[in-house]
């Protein structure tokens, strides 16, 4: 076979594989700002002219012309350090140029703060103060007192009223708590699930809240009247006899409760409805998928979600069960044979009726301890869940 020579192309001929004259941009043929036209299949993509030379006149090595390294500074380096770019540098700058900003901002958020934290510290610390000082104290109404160190508290502690009364707290606490906390889950659980006039029940079902405490007690107290109450008219429309719900000593403390748990489950539905609507519809979508029924995924998918929420409601009614006053102060007076005779009612008689103000102080300080408790084991709880 003949070897075929090469020869050199006439400078009158075009390329064997350049694009011959067109008039006008063809197929495949891409056109720049300046009108010239120019092959997208077969023009390189930095599309540098034949010197090898980019269109922007910096050599192929990345170095400009003017022999100033890509850092942008002269003496080159990596950009942020001494010689290269001063990003890193300008950046230190405006965080420096920030923190008076930020300083600026914390000092004019405390002042406007600081009235209502002066306020918190005068009406909370002090009185607590004062109460922790008295116990220590035979302070008289005359306002002559001697100090006598802990024996407030001795006496305290051998008082078989104080336990008594402590007991009577306990009970109506065990009693409250769930009751309450039932209910307000309940209710959150249907609003949850409620489409329609949802915010017109959340409102209905909060009203009692918001509501007198002293006007509700009177209320719940006409209501377990033994001849002519709501509830024993009622039961005798059924044939049963009347039922004297306030002046039973095994019926007093839960009829109390009942009254109280409708006039405060209101706050902690609140509560937990919105902790019902931050729990992610997906969750609840895939146990649905997966086969789970309705009561499956309240028990293994929204209570363990809603845990948080749930420890933060029981402490806080807890705390309320513990402080009770009013209702058994205008539904009872502490009867029937002080069967509801609560710790603060106790404090209220030392106090206000015997005018014995260090064993009241003394009995006050005890229950703010109880209540303390409780809130460190809330926090403490709340604090396991979220880590």
């Amino acid at each position: 076979m003949s070897k075929v020579e090469p020869r050199e192309a006439s400078p009158d001929e075009p390329e064997a594989n350049g694009p011959g004259p067109t008039t006008g941009p063809g197929p495949g043929t891409a056109t720049d700002p300046a009108g010239r036209h120019s092959s997208m299949g077969d023009a390189p993509r930095d599309a540098t002219p034949g010197d090898g030379t980019p269109l922007d006149g910096t050599p192929r090595d990345g170095t400009p012309r003017d022999g100033t390294p890509l850092g942008g500074a002269p003496g080159g380096g990596p950009p942020g350090r001494k010689g290269g770019t001063p990003a890193g540098t300008a950046a230190g700058r405006t965080a420096r140029r920030r923190s008076p900003v930020r300083r600026r901002e914390a000092l004019v958020g405390l002042a406007f703060v600081a009235p209502m934290l002066v306020l918190f510290l005068v009406f909370r610390f002090g009185p607590t103060l004062g109460a922790a000082f008295l116990s220590l104290t035979d302070y008289r109404l005359s306002g002559e007192w001697d100090f006598i160190g802990a024996a407030n508290y001795t006496r305290l502690l051998q008082d078989d009223l104080f336990w008594e009364s402590l007991g009577v707290t306990a009970v109506y606490t065990a009693l409250y708590v769930p009751m309450t906390v039932l209910l307000a889950l309940g209710t959150a659980v249907l609003l949850h699930r409620t489409l329609w006039l949802r915010g017109f029940f959340r409102g209905l079902f909060f009203l009692p809240y918001v509501t007198s405490i002293v006007l509700a007690a009177v209320i719940w107290k006409w209501i377990y009247e033994v001849e002519d109450g709501l509830l024993n008219t009622a039961l005798g429309a059924l044939g049963t006899g009347p039922v004297d719900f306030l002046g039973d000593e095994s019926l007093v403390l839960p009829s109390i409760a009942a009254a109280s748990a409708w006039k405060g489950f209101g706050y902690s539905m609140l509560i937990l409805l919105a902790g019902l609507q931050s729990i992610p519809r997906e969750v609840a979508e895939a146990a649905t998928i997966d086969g789970a029924s309705a009561w499956q995924r309240f028990r293994w998918v929204t209570l363990p979600l809603l845990r948080p929420v749930l420890f933060f409601v029981l402490v806080i009614e807890a705390i309320q069960a513990f402080q009770v006053f009013d209702a058994m102060y205008v539904m009872t007076a502490g009867g029937p044979v002080r069967a509801s005779y609560s710790l603060v009612y106790f404090l209220y008689d030392s106090g206000f009726k015997f005018f014995d103000f260090g064993y009241a102080s003394a009995v006050g300080l005890v229950l703010f301890l109880v209540v303390l408790v409780f809130s460190l084991i809330q926090r403490r709880l709340i604090g396991r869940e979220e880590d």
